[in-house]
């Protein structure tokens, strides 16, 4: 009679297969459909836990309304309520104060990674005005612009302007040495290493800083419609509050939400096509 042990009558563990340790490891990229899997997921799992304690009672319909509650608020406040309208302001806003910030923080911020004379004078107002919060202006704004849209374009430009000029001029400051003495050698002068180095060097990271201020933009949109406001997504919001509808307040949210993630994809899709050959 043969014995044998526990080792040798063990089967031998299957190997882990490489891709499953590769999906694991750090830093590992992700395929495209495994991210919206994954980010679907995600969402649908908030759901759930979101109906779970509203829809089963753990939680007062006056603190949280219920995904049910939500979506018949939506309806009722697109029906009845002209909330197109409220969101084409609000998106107006946003833009409309973005763009006036982008026009004058840019070209200030290349001036100031470029030429370290106008870094050293503007750079300490605009690291101190970037401390600032734009809604501590809005009752001066009020005061010198009144309530209207003037008032409202202007605290998203405070909001954004300095926060692009010194992340345009950390970019700009940051361009290859080597490349900038490379075009000097081949007989550059100053505003051919600005043109032709400086600027098309920086540009992928001047996008990306627009992006990234852009959806800062929308959390100052809606503190300069809380206050002094006949519409847009925040006036909405306030009203909301003051009727404890939180059904109608959550939509307001989630449309923000879903307003900044499709400017956001947008301008991943413009910055992908134009600077196709940037790592950004």
């Amino acid at each position: 009679m043969h014995s044998s042990t526990p080792a040798a009558s063990a089967a031998p563990a299957a190997p882990q297969s490489p891709r499953r340790r590769r999906a694991l490891a750090p830093l590992e990229p992700v395929g495209a459909r495994a991210r919206w899997l994954l980010g679907v997921g995600f969402f649908v799992l908030f759901v759930a836990v979101w109906g779970f304690f509203t829809l089963g009672g753990f939680v007062s319909p006056t603190f949280l309304a219920s995904p049910v509650t939500m979506v018949k608020e939506a309806v009722l406040l697109f029906t009845e309520f002209n909330f197109g309208h409220d969101i084409g302001m609000t998106v107006w806003r946003v833009f409309g104060g973005f763009v006036l910030a982008t026009i004058v923080a840019v070209p200030l911020g290349i001036a100031m990674g470029t030429w370290k004379s106008v870094e050293a004078f503007f750079e300490p107002f605009v690291s101190f005005c970037r401390y600032l919060p734009a809604s501590a202006f809005i009752p001066l704004l009020i005061l010198w612009a009144g309530i209207g849209e003037t008032q409202k374009l202007l605290v998203i430009f405070i909001g954004s302007v300095f926060q692009i000029t010194l992340m345009v001029a950390v970019t700009v400051g940051s361009a290859r040495r080597d490349l900038v003495e490379a075009a000097y050698t081949l007989g550059a002068n100053s505003r051919g290493i600005v043109l032709r180095v400086l600027i098309p060097g920086a540009a992928p990271g001047i996008a990306e800083t627009l992006r990234l201020v852009l959806g800062w933009a929308w959390t100052y949109v809606i503190v300069a419609e809380l206050i002094g406001s006949s519409s847009g997504i925040g006036h909405m919001i306030t009203d909301s509050q003051a009727l404890l509808n939180t059904g109608q307040i959550i939509f307001g949210i989630i449309v923000i939400g879903v307003i900044g993630l499709i400017s956001d994809f947008a301008f991943k899709a413009l910055n992908r096509r134009l600077f196709a050959w940037s790592t950004i």
